[in-house]
């Protein structure tokens, strides 16, 4: 007989041993937990098939039609059970904890596993996610103007051993019209969360957790709202570096892309540049004059960010000037900074 687990157990088994998601491959894709393997005991077909079959016939006809789609499966499924779980220890999980799950389970049951089951499923885990970020921990915002080079700042804390949920690192994007640019396709949304969750449940929530300032939209993937709403109450410490060090910052990011691809994503924020200045970037493109582009971005970018700040009513910002884009220096800078503040 199978064990079953809520979601918090299964998560802590799921670090030793495989967890197996049985939903399609189309479910699996839209988001499942983090190093699960996908076992679809139905098709993304035989699914919408069943389903139909469901509500047109009944449940007793469904089972049936779904027993002999299976049926030719099950010596497949035993294969590729052993090959994911060589010690025949297994975890399994479906949408709600249901039949599939259920189903899979007696399977490899017979076929001399041990199962382990997630009660209530991929639906119960989810939920057990938003949960997560209900936990007291103290959060810090980073912020800083664009160009200030907050993430690199980020990956120098956790060198330096301090708690870093890096957003932008997840979301694969820097969360600018440009941010896209020479990153990897951005995760589904419920990956993006999944992920997000998973290190979050990493953290010790006795000590700082540090985060950069973001709106609740990263390129195409959203910040949960309990996170969220946790970041625009947490204090900030805002980072101010000159503008000539975030030119020439923006300039080494940026100035390696197609000059068309600059122009088109220009084009993006037409509305916000104004006309004559959208004129000025695309003559300075075609010059190779990158620092007047990033000079004329940064007019945009720098009252947004200031107009941002205007809103944090409900937030301490402590700033901190900084002479140089230099991360690792500037890292130790703030790392001191919010310490004394907290003296």
């Amino acid at each position: 007989m199978a064990t079953i687990l809520d979601p918090k157990e299964f998560l802590e088994m799921g670090k030793s041993l495989p967890m197996v998601d049985v939903r399609t491959a189309a479910e699996f894709e839209t988001g499942h937990i983090p190093g699960a393997h996908n076992l679809p005991i139905f098709t993304n077909e035989e699914r919408v098939v069943v389903g139909t079959k469901y509500k047109r016939a009944g449940k007793d006809a469904a089972v049936l039609l779904g027993l002999e789609l299976v049926g030719p499966k099950l010596a497949r499924f035993v294969r590729q059970a052993k090959k994911i779980a060589p010690g025949k220890k297994i975890l399994i999980h479906c949408w709600r904890g249901g039949m599939r799950s259920g189903s899979m389970a007696w399977l490899f049951e017979t076929a001399g596993f041990t199962v382990y089951l997630l009660n209530g499923g991929y639906k119960a885990y989810r939920g057990y996610n938003r949960e997560l970020f209900e936990e007291k921990a103290e959060i810090v915002i980073l912020g800083g103007m664009t160009g200030s080079g907050k993430t690199e700042v980020l990956h120098e804390m956790i060198k330096l051993g301090h708690q870093v949920l890096d957003l932008e690192g997840v979301a694969n994007h820097k969360g600018s019209v440009f941010g896209a640019l020479g990153q990897a396709d951005q995760p589904t949304n419920e990956n993006f969360e999944n992920e997000l969750a998973r290190i979050w449940s990493s953290f010790n929530f006795q000590k700082t957790i540090w985060i950069e300032d973001e709106s609740n939209a990263v390129g195409s993937v959203w910040i949960n709202d309990v996170l969220f709403l946790r970041m625009r109450k947490a204090g900030v410490v805002n980072m101010q570096i000159p503008k000539e060090e975030r030119i020439e910052r923006l300039v080494r990011e940026y100035a390696c892309f197609q000059i068309e691809d600059l122009k088109n994503l220009v084009l993006k924020i037409e509305k916000r540049l104004g006309g004559l200045n959208v004129k000025n970037a695309f003559e300075s493109l075609d010059r190779g004059d990158f620092h007047t582009v990033a000079d004329i971005t940064l007019t945009y970018y720098d009252k947004a960010y200031l107009h941002g700040q205007q809103k944090r009513k409900n937030q301490t910002i402590y700033s901190i000037a900084l002479e140089k884009d230099d991360p690792k220096e500037n890292a130790r800078a703030i790392i001191e900074f919010y310490a004394n503040l907290n003296k």
